[in-house]
């Protein structure tokens, strides 16, 4: 017959009352909190943005141009100015040019009176302001003055009147010629027309 050892677990207890010579000091621990701060990494990252090509044009059509004057005896020389509002929207920075040519100052009719082909001109350069709203860059212009619109019967070549070299005459921006018109005291009294054509070309 097997034979079964019953052990026991004791336990031993000791009341320690306050005064008692085996008091122990109670302990007292101190306990520090650390706190581990680990920097975020960094991400990089990209901004993009497309800006897409406008065009070359006129902002609206050139305006017609008015002289007046009341002969008195004597040559005179009437000014009228042109504002030309041009829009380089391109970004490409290839600058443009304005060209200009015209028919002959006539009255018309069977026996019509005429104006010199050289009586139109710019004796010095035309100015160049941006636009309300716009921040351009005023074109660079390398025409020399004075400037002689071509007339004739028939319209000759035009020429340059005012260029934008390249890299300038970008946004928007007014070109104002202030255009000279010789009228010579034998001229005819009447009203003259002339049929003029300016152009805005790319390039400089």
């Amino acid at each position: 017959m097997a034979l079964h050892t019953l052990r026991r677990r004791t336990t031993s207890t000791r009341t320690i009352r306050p005064g008692s010579a085996g008091r122990r000091a109670p302990v007292v621990a101190a306990v520090a909190a650390a706190v581990l701060v680990v920097p975020v990494a960094a991400v990089a990252a990209t901004g993009t943005a497309t800006i897409t090509a406008g065009s070359l044009g006129f902002v609206t059509t050139p305006p017609n141009v008015s002289f007046s004057a009341t002969l008195n005896g004597l040559d005179q020389t009437v000014t009228s100015t042109q504002a030309l509002d041009i829009s380089d929207a391109t970004g490409s920075g290839t600058g443009w040019n304005l060209t200009g040519t015209s028919t002959t100052f006539t009255t018309g009719g069977g026996t019509p009176h005429l104006l010199a082909t050289t009586a139109t001109s710019l004796t010095a350069a035309p100015t160049d302001t941006c636009d309300a709203s716009a921040t351009c860059t005023v074109g660079t212009n390398s025409v020399t003055y004075p400037y002689v619109l071509p007339a004739g019967a028939t319209a000759p070549t035009a020429t340059k009147l005012f260029n934008a070299a390249a890299n300038t005459g970008l946004g928007n921006q007014t070109i104002t010629p202030s255009w000279k018109l010789a009228v010579p005291a034998s001229t005819y009294a009447g009203t003259y027309t002339s049929t003029w054509t300016i152009s805005l070309v790319s390039g400089p």
